[in-house]
């Protein structure tokens, strides 16, 4: 028997039964698409995260109070209070860092803001003018507040576009008066719609970092310091002179014991990527439990299917087919049964992962891109033919096994 012809016997095998042929490969479609739509979904994520990364430049160094973050466990650190006034002084020095651009500091926390009879909750960032050329956030209406504003610690603020469209509606926000933890604060600017981004700057208020400190956090230090190196290739320069100089003002001689860390753009971007892939690959080996399952099933389907075609196989042993013939055209049944579910768990898989980015980028903020994971189509589809060979061998073989004389006289 050639394998064309065993392909096709096995074939109307299963066309013979296809209520319990479809109801049999609908756990390798589950298993197939939840594995394409967890590893499409994680690679759009991914892509999100690290355009938004790169969206804050390339020569970006990003400076932490505390200990680097490991871990949840270390999520208090962002609110270390070991970047001082003076540390921001000394990086603000040439001699000290001269392949830095600039320093900018960063206070935030959260705050509700109300004007009149209306109330939003917002995240406040307190940051000094540079904050314009850094993020890239174009105004709206209005206008930044100034170097004079901060030394005044004026009490100006620069509203979200969601922030403005909640307190004020279609009415302009510009002049008017929001109060916050207690304080009157006076809307200069509005920021340009920007979506979801690394920062959400469409549901903040942004104020001189001073006011910040003195009036709505209460605080004497930083969370962070923005910097930019010169260029690009001074990169690692910049980072090098900005870890020497806060070890030296923090009087630190052992690398363990720094109070502080600091990370580039590179280096957020890659542990963001890490991030993203680690739960990806978590989240589809959960996913793929379900392909075993469905495996099970198919062993357990095709034993009952050997079991009420034992006359056939009888019938077809008695007219000359082997043992070998027998077990080639149940194996392969199963490995067409999981193949073909592998193909529509792919098909079903990708197209809801289109229909999920598509209705994320269209109803909400976020520019959320497909992303057809081609590894995952192909590991789907080897992971199911190898699954139908694995558990439709032992149904096989027990087919192949029957003797013929015992198979015509089976009731």
């Amino acid at each position: 028997m050639t394998i064309k012809h065993s392909i096709q016997t096995a074939f109307r095998g299963l066309e013979t039964n296809r209520a319990r042929s479809l109801l049999t490969i609908l756990g390798m479609v589950i298993g197939v698409t939840a594995i394409i739509l967890v590893m499409s979904l994680g690679q759009g994520a991914q892509n999100l995260i690290l355009d938004q990364v790169k969206g804050m430049g390339t020569r970006t160094v990003i400076v932490g109070g505390g200990r680097e973050p490991t871990g949840p466990s270390d999520a208090g650190q962002i609110f270390s209070d070991s970047l001082k006034p003076r540390d921001l002084d000394l990086l603000n020095r040439r001699e000290n860092t001269p392949s830095v651009k600039y320093v900018m500091p960063l206070v935030f926390g959260a705050a509700s803001a109300s004007y009149q009879s209306d109330t939003y909750n917002l995240t406040i960032f307190g940051v000094s003018p540079l904050m314009e050329q850094i993020f890239d956030v174009p105004l709206k209406t209005g206008a930044f507040f100034t170097n004079e504003d901060v030394r005044a610690r004026a009490k100006y603020v620069v509203i979200g576009n969601k922030v403005k469209t909640q307190l004020f509606g279609a009415s302009d926000a510009v002049g008017n008066i929001i109060k916050m933890k207690g304080n009157n604060f006076r809307v200069v600017g509005v920021l340009a719609e920007r979506g979801q981004d690394f920062f959400n700057f469409d549901e903040a208020a942004i104020i001189p970092y001073t006011t910040a400190q003195d009036y709505v956090l209460g605080i004497k230090y930083f969370n962070r310091f923005i910097t930019e190196a010169s260029s690009d290739a001074l990169v690692p320069q910049a980072a090098s002179e900005i870890k020497s100089t806060l070890r030296e003002a923090h009087n630190i001689t052992e690398t363990d014991k720094e109070d502080f860390f600091v990370i580039t753009q590179v280096d957020l971007a890659v542990r963001l990527s890490a991030i993203t892939s680690v739960l990806t690959i978590f989240l589809t080996a959960v996913a793929a439990i379900s392909l075993i399952v469905g495996g099970i099933g198919i062993m357990n389907i095709m034993l009952v299917s050997v079991t009420e075609r034992t006359k056939e196989i009888g019938l077809r042993k008695a007219l000359g087919a082997t043992d070998k013939n027998i077990l080639t055209q149940f194996l392969l049944e199963a490995v067409m049964l999981t193949g073909i579910g592998g193909v529509v768990g792919i098909i079903l898989g990708a197209s809801l992962s289109w229909a999920i980015a598509t209705g994320i980028t269209r109803f909400t903020s976020i520019v959320w891109t497909f992303s057809f994971p081609v590894s995952a189509a192909i590991l789907g589809i080897s992971v199911s033919g190898a699954i139908g060979l694995i558990f439709g061998l032992y149904p096989a073989r027990k087919a192949a096994r029957k003797s013929p004389i015992e198979a015509l006289r089976y009731e």
